[in-house]
């Protein structure tokens, strides 16, 4: 099923030449600033700042509902070190594990970050199935990337009787994961933009797990009656979204993004 919005999209360029400064600013990966209208009209989940105190989120969030943090950590020394070119210099020969973008990752590669990052780094292709397409986030080598984790500043609140683990990736725009379920956790973006789709335990969204985020985006939401719509929210650099245990999710980057989750589990 076609739609105004795959028009529009394939109507316009995924990037100009001019636009240098503006990729600077984004540590040298691709922003795709003309992709902005796929930011939602309005982010229904609750922001908080770092005046949140510990008690409120064990109270108000940690068990029942998301939540955005703005400023809880400070994570500049990291966002430092995760430029296109600090990151090439210092992990380009490493390898990394990609995995299909599908519900259920059926498919692993690996390659040299490098390769990565110079040739597969790229818009998603609107024709490409999740199954098809190559996403690196997780299955982190924490020998290999340990020197980079170890400046990371996890967000502070945990919830009792669970431990960390980091999942690093990164990601061109327009791709993403679509919905599926696990324990709770946190994620931060560090360079981009992402878009993130929620919904209760209680409530399974209507979705196929081969296909892409974008393309639930383009053929699902916009035919959603308001009751079936999910929670949803963009996190920009700076702010950390948190998850309850089991909520159906679905992420979408928005520009090329580099982004660190902390798992709870």
């Amino acid at each position: 099923m076609g739609s105004w919005w795959q028009f529009l999209l394939l109507s316009i360029p995924l990037s100009l030449p001019g636009d240098l400064d503006y990729l600077e600013g984004n540590g040298g990966w691709l922003t795709n600033k003309y992709l902005a209208l796929m930011e939602e009209d309005h982010c229904t989940v609750e922001r908080r700042d770092a005046s949140l105190t510990y008690s409120q989120f064990i109270d108000q969030y940690a068990f029942s509902r998301p939540v955005v943090i703005q400023g809880i950590t400070d994570n500049s020394e990291f966002q430092a070190l995760c430029t296109r070119n600090k990151l090439l210099a210092e992990f380009g020969d490493r390898l990394v594990r990609l995995s299909t973008a599908n519900t259920y990752s059926y498919r692993k590669v690996d390659v040299p970050f490098q390769e990565y990052v110079e040739h597969l780094l790229e818009p998603q292709d609107l024709a490409s199935l999740g199954s098809e397409t190559l996403y690196f986030f997780g299955d982190n080598n924490f020998t290999e990337w340990g020197s980079l984790f170890q400046k990371y500043m996890p967000p502070p609140f945990r919830v009792p009787g669970t431990s960390g683990a980091y999942s690093f990736g990164i990601a061109g725009s327009g791709s993403g994961v679509p919905f599926h379920w696990h324990g709770p956790g946190y994620s931060e973006v560090i360079f981009g933009r992402k878009r993130w789709f929620l919904y209760p335990p209680e409530k399974t969204p209507e979705f196929h797990p081969n296909k892409t985020t974008l393309a639930w985006l383009l053929d699902t939401y916009p035919f959603l009656p308001p009751e079936d719509r999910p929670v949803e929210c963009t996190i920009h650099p700076g702010e950390v979204l948190y998850f309850p245990d089991r909520w159906w999710h679905a992420t979408l980057n928005l520009d090329t993004s580099v982004f660190i989750s902390t798992f709870l589990g």
